[in-house]
């Protein structure tokens, strides 16, 4: 072998473990706030520590596709019109997840009835999946990031989805109108809420259906023990440890908290004040039967944010002594809550105002609001590419 041929041979043999030894992807990542915006059809990007918009993207690009072929379907039709009553209007983007490397965003499409995923930085739909539901609700994703659980609602199942191909892989029974998703921290059990037949009056609840909480395998999807309630079982957190659960409840001011062991109630919060705004809409004129529909821990385990979505307020309150710490009133339909990544904020959604309200859960103050699209509500947090922060929307949503 000539000095040439050696020298070629041993280049490519260095170039091919350099190759080898080199991750798959050096991209960077930045943390960041992920708001679904309702009624505008459109996902919202905050920067993660700052809150600062980063922009927004569309996901409903085929909107008027979609909605030729559900209106085709006298059926689904008479659904449609049933969800947008429900909930004040049509409801394009329900909840979100970022895939792990922040490189595609997932999407339960609400009166779309689907879930799709878009490529981020070419706008892409890379798959849609009808959920064979008149709304496809709240989602979680697995902690690998292989799986979403979306909640079917007028099914009565939460499927879970393939977040590669967009097939369904799997289905659990979850009571009359599944709802609120969680999943456990190491991936294992899913957390689901059903809240029965939203469309039938207070005066009927008795036949609502089942309202419950199940706990379901995340592998087998198999039902592990399920508890059943008298009302809806609304927006819910895990305590650490997965002894008890919080959980928010149809008709109901307030929360309360369970025992995951046998589901009994252990202790009501029920004091929180009643407002004359809130007061008109009882019974039968909340959204989807909801009172309060928001709730989160702070990072340090020891208080509660409670979004008091009728009566437009957010409540900070004492886990251990379940005290009212500090109320915030004065903001607009405050629809869900999220801890901030720090863990010291309650990062609000306000749903009629079009915002974002940052609240300490130390002073219980509201330190800033945040512009976003129209009617958010769902809040995730993520980890975004960087390389996909340029090709947002300017817009902040």
């Amino acid at each position: 072998m000539s000095s040439r041929t050696r020298a070629i041979a041993l280049a490519v043999c260095a170039f091919a473990v350099a190759a080898i030894a080199a991750p798959s992807s050096n991209a960077a990542t930045r943390d960041v706030v992920v708001v679904g915006n309702a009624f505008g059809g459109t996902v919202s990007f905050l920067d993660g520590n700052t809150y600062s918009s980063l922009g927004s993207i569309n996901i409903a690009p085929d909107l008027a596709t979609r909605k030729f072929l559900i209106r085709l379907n006298p059926i689904n039709l008479i659904g449609w019109e049933v969800v947008k009553g429900q909930k004040g209007g049509e409801n394009y983007v329900d909840d979100v997840a970022l895939s792990n490397d922040g490189k595609k965003l997932y999407v339960s499409r609400g009166i779309l009835q689907d879930v799709a995923a878009f490529d981020i930085k070419t706008k892409k739909m890379l798959w849609r999946t009808d959920m064979g539901t008149f709304n496809s609700d709240h989602m979680a994703i697995t902690p690998d990031g292989t799986r979403l659980f979306v909640s079917a609602t007028t099914s009565g199942k939460t499927k879970a989805v393939n977040t590669s191909t967009g097939k369904i892989i799997g289905e659990i029974d979850a009571g009359d109108y599944p709802h609120g998703v969680d999943i456990s921290e190491d991936g294992k059990r899913v957390y689901i809420g059903s809240i029965g037949t939203t469309s039938l009056p207070y005066s009927l609840n008795s036949l609502k259906g089942n309202k419950q909480l199940t706990i379901a395998d995340a592998n087998t999807y198999k039902v592990i023990k399920s508890f059943k309630y008298d009302y809806g079982v609304r927006p819910t957190f895990i305590s650490p440890g997965e002894q008890t659960a919080f959980f928010q409840r149809s008709y109901y001011r307030g929360f309360v908290e369970v025992s995951l062991a046998t589901g009994a109630i252990l202790r009501t919060k029920s004091d929180l004040p009643a407002t004359s705004a809130g007061d008109a809409l009882y019974p039968d004129k909340l959204p989807a039967n909801s009172m309060h529909h928001g709730l989160s821990l702070s990072g340090d385990g020891t208080r509660i944010c409670n979004a008091g979505t009728i009566d437009n307020y957010v409540s900070i309150v004492d886990r251990a002594s379940f005290g009212t710490l500090s109320t915030v009133g004065g903001l607009s339909k405050p629809y869900w809550s999220q801890t901030s990544l720090d863990g010291n904020s309650c990062l609000v959604s306000n749903s009629t105002g079009n915002y974002v309200s940052v609240i300490s859960y130390a002073t219980g103050l509201e330190t800033k609001r945040v512009a976003v699209g129209n009617y958010p509500q769902r809040e995730r947090l993520g980890k975004l590419d960087t390389t996909v922060v340029s090709s947002l929307s300017s817009s902040a949503g």
